[in-house]
């Protein structure tokens, strides 16, 4: 029944109390990459968080998380930072991490020097600090270690500790017979034994007027004064008692943030008073909050049973969350008469502005409401089921025949509003004081969603799906006269159009535009439209505030623009809320200006309100957390962050990771790098915290980092200044050898070339010489050439000569003969002196004497032929001989015969007889033959 009760209360009291809550950054274990619990909590000077984790240490410096496994593979219990070093405790283990060059920790263990007076199957479950003392405590004894002298001393009460606690300059702890002791010169004292201290474990314990503030886990606070214990009231009591209360911190402030298991987290001030009661319905991940810590800008850190979340208390932004899904979409907000209204998807909702009271709901105005609009003490509500005026609680439909998007006054037309409709433009008109339709606009029906009036008739239209129009109206309203669509700009999705300074602008994907007046042309704002570049375009609803601001949403900021007082110039103001977290309907962004620095911003699960006014931030400083070097597909080896760095040529691949430990849910940081020796200049605004560079030559580097905050750029400027090494063949003395070697080379070349050329030469002279040479052989050749021919004439010659002299001595012997003949034939008596000259005739025709005389003249001619022939075929006669003579000289067998003095007849056979002998074939030729030997 107890706990029917219970749930039955807290769900009362969550419709009964609607708060705006801070924002809450959420970090699930798989974003953090750690176990689902986190014990305790600590942060050191570079506001760098630790959380003691199942899985280790784990460290977020607000823009990468690291987990450091814990050393005996246990879970972590305690954290704390002192000082340089940050101590835990786990299972059976304790001791400190200190940052090594590279950035990252390393472990050293302190336990391990008293291990022997460990108990079996400790775990340190808080660690505290006091002057240069640090507390280990365990569920069975306290460990004093003297940083300085480096030594224990140990405090073991006989029944265990609960809980150790610091407040001011004492160290408390409750053991579990209820006594409270604190410690004084190593040993504990016992301060009160009250047996309500005996029947609650103490949850903390802080200093409060003149005494001890004593928070119990079921049964609310307590103060200690001396010996007197007394009740301290809370508005909370109640559900703490049924919540049971598992951790609690002390903020800077005063308030008390306690953390419980089942119901959240409550936040209550100095007096008791309930400021904030955060539940897993109302944000926050989970109920059971394990362990709380206050950073240094004051953010609640909240240790859950299942991640980890920052509630940033002193946020200028608080939201409302509707987790139950009956608020709604927020399309627009506006207070009036005490009440805020809020119009949503599901309706219009009331309560009273600047309480906790939850919203109610106005009955008849279930669906969409479009807008809110104030005019003449009225309060007008555009409505998908046409036009309401709101009373408190009421509404009354003016206008149900179309839905309505919004409403504009008329210039000199007091009486008179202009609402703009799903089909076209309508008129209101206030007769006896009340507020009726009179008519709608004849020749326009196309949805007016944004339509802005100027010079009472002259209408301007936006319509995301046809473009702009100009519509010019008859003095009554009842009519379009003219109608003027504009091919530029054009239509664009979640285009949007308004007035703002007595000036129409329309903005859509392309920029925002402005009317000229004169030429009735849109005119690009660059001003305006650099909102959009660098593709930041998400929306181009345009909004202007009670205090004549104009808004606009883009991609991660949203903007603002307001008129100077001394040149009527538009300055911008831009808030770094990315769109991805005002989680608005894009195309129907709303704010509405609540007070003169609160606006109300709707979102798709409520809304938050902002103060712009506090939307400044201490200057944080922006610092390289980390330097990875590799090698080409190896892995990533931190470098020291803390000194230059020298780098090996091969290890020239270098990312860099830096951060601004901020941990605002609302303000994103943005970073700019620089690296000397690379870019000429700075590279843009980004959000990601880390870079690489590839493949970077040999040189000297600068690495510069700088961030902005909340539009504000910080002001110091990371630097880390590197170098790359030239390789060992780059080297000073290997340039150096290489110019000796070069050097030596050129020498041997010069030479080598020297004697090239030189052989060369003398190979040249020798060709020369070879060609002259040669040239001299040919002349020889020549002479040789013209002397064998002048040779074969001599012989040619010598030969016709003989053959002249063949056959002059062959006509001589055919002419004695013939005389011989003639003679004989004469002498027929016998007559002596004519037998004396047949004899001389004989005498010198005699064939023996004809024969030497031709031979030695053939000799002559043809020096060794009867002997080549003789000696080819040496059974040839002389005879043979004579005739091969007379057939070289290519004789015919007619002048042959009268040469041997024998018939043509016997010469044919001599020739036939002499082939026979030489052993000729038939198709050789015998004259052939003996001309070719």
């Amino acid at each position: 029944m107890k706990t029917k009760l219970y749930i039955l209360f807290i769900l009362i009291s969550s419709l009964a109390f609607s708060q705006e809550l801070p924002p809450i950054v959420k970090y699930s274990p798989n974003l953090y990459g750690a176990g689902n619990q986190n014990w305790m909590i600590s942060q050191d000077k570079n506001h760098f968080l630790f959380f003691a984790n199942n899985e280790g240490l784990l460290e977020y410096n607000g823009s990468n998380w690291e987990l450091y496994p814990s050393p005996n593979e246990t879970i972590i219990r305690s954290v704390k930072v002192i000082d340089d070093k940050i101590y835990t405790g786990s299972y059976m283990e304790f001791g400190f991490w200190a940052r090594k060059s590279n950035g990252k920790l390393s472990y050293t263990s302190l336990s391990q020097t008293i291990k022997t007076k460990l108990l079996d199957d400790e775990q340190f479950w808080n660690i505290l600090n006091f002057d240069q003392w640090v507390i280990f405590q365990s569920l069975n004894r306290i460990y004093i270690y003297d940083s300085k002298a480096a030594n224990f001393k140990i405090i073991s009460p006989e029944t265990g500790v609960n809980k150790s606690f610091r407040a001011s300059n004492s160290i408390y702890f409750q053991t579990p017979d209820g006594g409270l002791y604190e410690i004084e010169s190593g040993k504990g004292r016992l301060v009160s034994e009250h047996p309500i201290l005996k029947k609650n474990r103490i949850i903390n314990i802080s200093v409060s007027d003149d005494g001890l503030l004593i928070q119990t886990q079921l049964n609310g606070f307590y103060k200690l004064i001396g010996k007197e214990l007394s009740k301290f009231l809370t508005e909370a009591d109640t559900q703490l008692s049924a919540s049971s209360v598992y951790s609690s911190q002390v903020l800077s402030d005063g308030n008390i943030a306690i953390g419980t298991v089942s119901n959240g987290i409550f936040i209550i001030d100095s007096a008791g008073k309930l400021v904030y009661h955060i539940s897993q319905s109302k944000g926050l991940s989970n109920n059971t909050a394990l362990s709380l810590f206050e950073d240094a800008d004051r953010n609640l850190w909240v240790g859950l049973d299942n991640g980890i979340n920052c509630i940033n208390l002193q946020s200028a932004i608080h939201s409302f969350v509707d987790n139950t899904g009956v608020l709604g979409t927020v399309y627009n907000s506006k207070v009036y008469k005490g009440n805020l209204y809020i119009g949503t998807n599901q309706g219009l909702f009331y309560k009273k502005y600047q309480s906790n009271d939850t919203f109610k709901f106005i009955s008849g105005t279930k669906g969409q409401v479009w807008s809110l609009f104030e005019y003449d003490g009225t309060l007008f509500c555009g409505h998908d089921s046409g036009t309401f005026l709101v009373g408190e609680g009421i509404a009354k439909n003016i206008f149900p025949f179309s839905g309505t998007w919004k409403f504009e006054t008329v210039p000199n037309k007091k009486e008179l509003l202009l609402q703009g409709n799903y089909y076209g433009i309508s008129v209101l008109e206030k007769v006896n004081n009340e507020w009726t339709f009179r008519n709608k606009i004849a020749g326009f029906d196309y949805s007016s969603k944004y339509f802005e009036i100027v010079n009472t008739n002259e209408l301007y239209v936006s319509h995301e799906y046809k473009g702009v129009f100009r519509l010019q109206l008859d003095n009554q309203l009842s009519k379009i006269k003219t109608f003027t669509s504009y091919k530029t700009p054009r239509k664009g999705k979640n285009a949007g159009l308004i007035k703002f300074n007595n000036a129409i602008y329309y903005a859509y994907k392309e920029g925002v535009f402005k009317l000229n007046n004169k030429t009735k042309q849109f005119e690009k704002d660059k001003l305006l439209s650099a909102i959009f570049e660098k593709d930041e375009y998400t929306s181009g609803k345009l909004i202007v505030d009670n205090s004549n601001k104009i808004w606009l949403f883009s991609k991660n900021y949203i903007h603002y623009f307001s008129l100077s007082k001394i040149n009527n110039q538009l300055k911008q103001n831009v808030i770094s809320i990315p769109s991805s977290l005002t989680n608005s309907m894009l195309g129907y962004e709303n704010i509405s200006q609540l007070s003169n620095s609160d606006y109300l911003i709707g979102t798709t699960d409520g809304y938050y309100v902002m103060n712009i006014n506090d939307l400044s931030f201490k200057n944080y400083n922006v610092s390289i957390t980390n330097i990875a070097t590799n090698k080409q597909n190896a892995a990533n080896v931190s470098q020291s962050v803390k000194e230059n760095g020298g780098f090996k040529y091969d290890d020239n691949n270098i990312s860099f990771s830096y951060t601004v430990p901020e941990y605002n849910k609302y303000i994103n940081v943005e970073y700019q790098y620089f690296l000397e020796g690379v870019h000429e200049e700075w590279s843009a605004w980004s959000a990601k915290s880390t870079i690489n560079f590839k493949n970077l030559p040999p040189g000297n580097y600068t690495f510069k980092v700088k961030a902005k905050f909340a539009n504000s750029t910080l002001d110091n400027t990371a630097t880390y200044s590197f170098t790359i090494f030239k390789p060992w063949y780059g080297t000073n003395v290997a340039i150096f050898i290489y110019l000796i070697l070069i050097l030596i080379m050129a020498y041997y070349i010069h030479k080598a070339y020297k004697n090239y050329y030189q052989k060369q030469k003398e190979k040249l002279i020798e060709e020369n010489n070879l060609l002259l040479e040669i040239k001299e052989l040919e002349n020889e050749q020549q002479m040789m050439r013209i002397r064998n021919e002048q040779l074969s004439q001599d012989v040619d010659s010598k030969s016709r000569e003989l053959a002249v002299s063949t056959m002059s001595l062959n006509s001589k012997n055919e002419l004695l003969a013939f005389i011989k003949e003639d003679l004989k034939k004469t002498n027929e008596d016998g007559n002596r002196s004519v037998k004396s000259v047949i004899s001389t005739i004989n005498k010198n025709i005699s064939k023996d004497d004809t024969w030497n005389v031709f031979k030695e003249a053939f000799d002559s001619a043809d020096k060794d032929f009867l002997k080549k022939i003789k000696l080819a075929h040496p059974s040839l006669t002389p005879n043979d001989l004579r005739l091969c003579a007379y057939l070289r000289l290519n004789l015919s067998s007619k002048e042959v015969a009268p040469l041997l003095n024998i018939s043509v007849r016997s010469v044919e056979i001599k020739r036939y007889r002499l082939r026979k002998k030489m052993e000729l074939t038939h198709e050789q030729g015998l004259v052939e033959y003996i001309l070719a030997v």
